[in-house]
């Protein structure tokens, strides 16, 4: 059994998930976040470094999952917390390209989980692909 199927690393993986998704959620949508050492990089960077998190910790939390699957909800949730920022009680902004870069992140890491994890379990990457 290699680490990535134990189910104690896959359970710590879940708990890591859901605690960085209600982290991300909850960053997304207060109407003043507190700043973090992060904000010298700009709004871009956090959102492609939260999202890379939640696709890295989503491959390893359902396993059993397409991973295709678990980045196309991703990229929804991306779309639906540009969507809730545009609600003007939250005085955040909505931008397209928010969602883009937070769908590319996802995609990436994705695409590199479907290489590296394979190979880390002993296997070729096409078998994992599905």
């Amino acid at each position: 059994m290699s680490l990535f199927s134990d189910p104690r690393f896959v359970r710590a993986c879940r708990v890591a998930f859901f605690i960085a998704l209600v982290f991300a959620m909850v960053m997304a949508l207060l109407p003043k976040p507190p700043h973090l050492p992060i904000d010298r990089f700009g709004d871009k960077f956090e959102h492609i470094l939260g999202f890379s998190v939640l696709a890295g910790l989503g491959v390893l939390s359902f396993p059993a999952v397409n991973r295709w699957r678990i980045a196309e909800r991703l990229s929804f949730l991306g779309a639906l917390i540009e969507v809730c920022q545009s609600i003007p009680a939250l005085h955040r902004d909505c931008d397209i390209r928010d969602w883009i870069a937070d769908t590319i992140a996802i995609v990436v890491v994705i695409g590199l989980s479907t290489l590296v994890l394979p190979r880390l379990n002993g296997r070729h990457p096409a078998a994992a692909a599905g």
